[in-house]
């Protein structure tokens, strides 16, 4: 079960998600790559891969360092194989955050493929779906996240995570307005993705403790670990962090370490895979933590997640990036279609991921496609 062949797809897609404030001077569409491995027995494994900002720069990591290390190895040495691309992003290849970890994803995929079984029993089931909150991107103004969260309650969601978009006065004006509007029963989270004084986050703290939010996520920079140990000191609400550590399990456990955070951060896209996931996962529940899993922007990926979450036990929630249908190309497959009225996702019971790529899509936006082979 060697991998024999390795295929790569850069596709445009030239629609932005983010405000241009957080654009930059840089433009930002949110381009993705489509990989497939093929292995000596015919069975294929798929991942995507992050290609926001320059989708060059994910090809060419694919084609010079990615395939070199996967062709002609076994899908069952992931761990091995693994541990290859650290010791490879020490000694000069510094990959981004977002690689090499979904080349972990395809190898697990064709695994559970050739056992015939859905990825999260083939990891190891606890169970078989999770409640989803919507999570928004940075809106305009007040208003927009009022009518979004409550749209998304109407749906049967019992959760919802507010992106404000700053700074902290505006921040909070959003927490509240939210909640007045969707009432007390529904979960309420908020990651400004910020870089708060401590001052000012002890003062957005203590108003969402106020209005009964669940948590409260990076409100600095994920290394600035000391600023998050006084916070956590000082607050009640959890806090929490580590989705852009560095260092996979190895940064997360210096935040746990540090006493900084109440829950951490992980997903296959950012942290090594869904072996650099587990990993995670585990580590936090060694500490009596949970490991919250963050959308991947990717379809597939967030599938991917999911099948993680439904195999370790310290996960509650399911991201789900809104509005939806902007974030799960190329998959075939809506998220949507795995969920009920209550508003829980049900993991795909198919081998392996359990999904379809919509290759007509792929081949109809792709700006580079290469074929490596062992």
């Amino acid at each position: 079960m060697r991998v024999e062949t390795f295929e790569t797809w850069i596709c445009r897609r030239p629609k932005g998600l983010f405000d241009e404030e957080r654009e930059g001077a840089a433009p930002m569409p949110w381009s993705y790559g489509v990989g497939r491995i093929t292995t000596s027995d015919g069975i294929e494994g798929i991942a995507t891969f992050w290609a926001a900002r320059s989708g060059a720069v994910t090809d060419a990591y694919l084609a010079d360092v990615i395939a070199p290390v996967i062709l002609g190895r076994s899908i069952h040495d992931r761990e091995k194989i693994w541990h290859d691309f650290w010791n490879i992003d020490r000694h000069g290849a510094f990959f981004p955050v977002f690689l090499p970890g979904p080349i972990d994803v395809a190898l697990w995929d064709a695994a559970a493929r050739t056992a015939g079984l859905p990825l999260h029993r083939y990891l190891g089931s606890y169970r078989t779906s999770q409640p989803v909150y919507a999570s928004s991107l940075w809106l305009p103004a007040v208003d927009d996240y009022v009518r979004e969260a409550l749209h998304y309650k109407e749906r049967g969601f019992k959760a919802y995570k507010v992106h404000p978009c700053g700074p902290s006065r505006i921040d909070m004006e959003i927490h509240a307005a939210v909640r007045a509007a969707v009432g007390p029963e529904m979960v309420l989270m908020t990651d400004p993705v910020a870089e708060y004084t401590l001052p000012e986050a002890i003062r957005v703290a203590r108003h969402l403790e106020e209005l009964d939010y669940y948590w409260f996520e990076e409100p600095f920079r994920d290394y600035e670990l000391d600023k998050y140990a006084k916070l956590a000191a000082a607050v009640d609400i959890p806090i929490v962090g580590t989705e852009t550590t560095r260092g996979g399990p190895w940064g997360v456990a210096q935040a746990i370490k540090a006493d900084a955070l109440d829950m951490v951060r992980a997903d296959v896209s950012w942290k090594g895979g869904i072996t650099g996931t587990l990993k995670v996962c585990h580590l936090a529940e060694a500490h009596g933590i949970n490991c919250e899993l963050h959308t991947t922007t990717m379809g597939p990926m967030d599938v991917a997640n999911l099948h993680v979450a439904c195999a370790v036990r310290n996960s509650e929630y399911f991201e789900l990036f809104v509005p939806e249908d902007s974030f799960q190309i190329p998959m075939k497959q809506s998220l949507r279609d795995l969920m009920d009225a209550d508003g829980n996702i049900h993991v795909p019971e198919g081998p392996g991921l359990g999904i379809d790529i919509d290759w007509d899509l792929v081949d109809a936006n792709c700006v580079s496609h290469r074929r490596f082979s062992a």
